[in-house]
């Protein structure tokens, strides 16, 4: 296995360390209403705690396929897969040793005003259980003095197989130190949710999110009604009325309101995991900061989970010849 490093881009307003042990974004630094940079994203200052295991999916790019696959079960053309059961009784994130816990090649490094980082991964057939071999590419760049774009590539070589990478990283716009985002206000761009069974896969409805705690169609604190929701938000949302620009649509904004930091997400995916890190407990991070449960949120734009087992989700089926795409465009202000 190659080296894992840490890659920085910085376009001298804004500072982000990449690593290529899971294209993990280490840190990201943008600045406050005062000018001030705060790093906004949960991780650890070296890789040996990634590497160990200790991130509960920090940062990092997941796949092959991202969130849960319903008793780590699918049938693909008449053939039944089975994957790890690494998240008792579904697969989650890839398996044992998903595309997070593995180390990309560093295909280019470009400095400059738009610094950018491609890292390629070559999947084999029958890895974590999934059927055939398939190119990845993923590159991250600073496109404007406080904008970060992230493209996703998989290339499948010889057998139809589900893709769905998702993007894990755990934000806290007041700082990664800065305690619960329960004061962050979001608004997600869905008008429905997928619900769940007892163990987090949806049951295949799509269930409008007006009249419930799910609903942030208008911008509110994440905390106002997280107690109505169990443990808290994880789950997929439908991205169904947002804008469009570039061939993205918008998907949320996330705002801290003590700096103004503020985050609007953009994407090509269907869907987004809105996860309110219900999780996390007493992880410690960079700089020695505890990091709590839902001390950060998750937006993770991806295809429906479970999709490979429901007919009427989204497919995540990609064929040889075909490309899998996934955008995602991470706008930053402080308004």
């Amino acid at each position: 296995m190659a080296e894992a490093k840490i890659f920085e881009l910085n376009n001298g307003t804004m500072q982000v360390k990449v690593s290529s042990y899971g294209c993990t974004i280490t840190s990201l630094l943008v600045p406050g209403k005062d000018g001030k940079l705060a790093d906004v994203v949960l991780g650890f200052d070296t890789l040996e705690p990634y590497m160990k295991g200790a991130a509960p999916y920090f940062g990092c790019i997941v796949g092959r396929v991202a969130n849960r696959i319903k008793d780590g079960k699918f049938t693909l053309n008449g053939v039944e897969y089975s994957l790890p059961i690494n998240k008792p009784p579904n697969s989650l994130h890839g398996g044992h040793k998903g595309y997070d816990k593995v180390v990309w090649e560093v295909a280019e490094h470009k400095q400059g005003d738009n610094p950018s980082i491609t890292f390629k991964y070559r999947s084999r057939d029958g890895e974590e259980g999934y059927p055939g071999d398939v190119s990845f590419t993923a590159t991250y760049t600073l496109t404007s003095k406080t904008t970060m774009r992230l493209d996703m590539e998989g290339v499948p070589e010889n057998k139809p197989t589900p893709i769905n990478l998702a993007q894990h990283t755990y934000w806290n716009l007041a700082g990664h130190d800065s305690g619960s985002i329960l004061d962050h206000t979001i608004q997600i761009w869905a008008n429905h949710i997928t619900p769940v069974d007892q163990n987090t896969v949806p049951t295949g409805e799509i269930m409008p999110v007006k009249g419930t705690p799910f609903d942030f169609t208008t911008e509110s604190k994440i905390g106002s009604r997280i107690q109505e929701v169990g443990l808290g938000y994880d789950h997929n949302y439908v991205l169904d009325c947002g804008d469009e620009k570039s061939g993205l649509k918008h998907a949320a904004k996330l705002k801290d309101p003590t700096s103004s930091r503020t985050m609007n997400l953009w994407t090509n995916a269907p869907g987004m995991q809105f996860y309110t890190a219900n999780y996390v407990n007493g992880i410690v991070g960079k700089g020695g900061a505890q990091y709590g449960k839902q001390s950060a949120a998750c937006l993770e734009t991806q295809g429906f989970p479970n999709a490979i087992n429901q007919p009427n989700f989204p497919s995540v089926v990609v064929q040889p010849g075909e490309t899998y795409k996934h955008s995602m465009l991470f706008e930053f202000s402080a308004e």
